[in-house]
Parts: C-alpha cells; sequence; structure tokens
C-alpha cells in the first residue's frame, strides 16, 4: 500500500509540475528545435540532469521510455530509482502539439491527479529544446521553465557536454543554480 501512495504521488507530482502554470501561452517561450523524428525519439533515456521537482527525491536517479504506439504517438514509462534499490514507476502518453514538427508534445501521466486536471492547453508541456543529431542526448524542458531534464541514451556522458547543454538552458532562460545532476555510472 505505501509503494502504491508512493508511485501515485510520483505520477501525481509530475502531473502537477507539467500542468503548474500551463493555462496559457507563456509571453516569450523557449525556442524548440525544428522537428524531432518519433521513431527516432522512442526507446530508453537515462536522466543525467533536472531542475527539483516536489515528486522525485534529489537522490532518486530516473529513467524514461517511449515506444510508439498504434495512434502513431508515444507511449511512456518513467521510473525513479532510490538509492536503496526500490523503484517506482508511472505510465502516460505523449502526443505532438499540431504544427509543432513534434518538437512540442502534450505529455499526461495515468494517474488520479491527471485525470482529475486534465491534460495542459494546446502548446503543450514537454519542449524538445536541443537534441543530438544522433538521437542520443535531449534537452527537454516546459514552456513556463519550472521543468527542466536532460536525458541521454546512456548512463553517463561527457562533463563538457553536460556544460554545453547547461549554458543551452540558461540562455534559454532556464534556472540552473540548483539543477542536481545523476551523470555518473
Amino acid at each position: 500500500m505505501r509503494r502504491l501512495f508512493s508511485t501515485a504521488l510520483l505520477g501525481g507530482g509530475m502531473a502537477l509540475a507539467f500542468f503548474a502554470g500551463c493555462k496559457s501561452p507563456p509571453k516569450n517561450p523557449p525556442e524548440t528545435v525544428d522537428s524531432v523524428d518519433l521513431q527516432r525519439y522512442a526507446g530508453f533515456w537515462y536522466e543525467i540532469a533536472r531542475l527539483p521537482m516536489r515528486f522525485q527525491k534529489a537522490k532518486d536517479r530516473a529513467t524514461a521510455e517511449y515506444t510508439i504506439n498504434g495512434k502513431g504517438t508515444l507511449d511512456l514509462v518513467n521510473t525513479a530509482l532510490s538509492p536503496n534499490g526500490e523503484t517506482r514507476s508511472v505510465t502516460g502518453s505523449a502526443v505532438p502539439v499540431p504544427n509543432s514538427s513534434n518538437a512540442k508534445l502534450k505529455v499526461t501521466i495515468n494517474v488520479f491527479f491527471a485525470k482529475l486536471f486534465g491534460s495542459p492547453a494546446d502548446f503543450g508541456n514537454y519542449w524538445v529544446l536541443k537534441l543530438e543529431d544522433d538521437y542520443s542526448l535531449v534537452l527537454v524542458g516546459s514552456p513556463t521553465r519550472k521543468s527542466l531534464w536532460l536525458l541521454s541514451r546512456e548512463p553517463r556522458i561527457d562533463p563538457a557536454l553536460l556544460e554545453k547543454y547547461l549554458k543551452h538552458a540558461r540562455d534559454q532562460g532556464y534556472e540552473t543554480e540548483d539543477i542536481i545532476i545523476n551523470n555518473r555510472p
């Protein structure tokens, strides 16, 4: 029961983080990449860095797995791994925002809180801000700049590349002073 409650909190927190401030488009939105190939984006990602989130403890590491479904959109599984080895996972979906060339996605987490509060407006809540040509590293964030993740296909990246992506986030107006780094084996 405790694990179920913890998973519900994780999912609810993710939903609230995504939905917070997403009722109207930001006045000076961050820039996204030109386009995203969802077939290439699908797969397994490791969280390298993120802004603090209420639903995820600072020492937790996270992974995300995206799978193309029959509708041509993405199904997702987000998993948090605590230092003691306990895992918590939530599922959801990511649907491209029309006319965004898949660079903006509307993510919905399949938990009670997401169903209660609904999805954000049509401008999306998961924006692809920077993406390596080989789809090995991606910087994603909310248009409100309240959430930010650096994801990699590998559990560790070169520190110079990490700093390059964090600089890009700062240049886009994201505050990275409190960023949590998980760039370790």
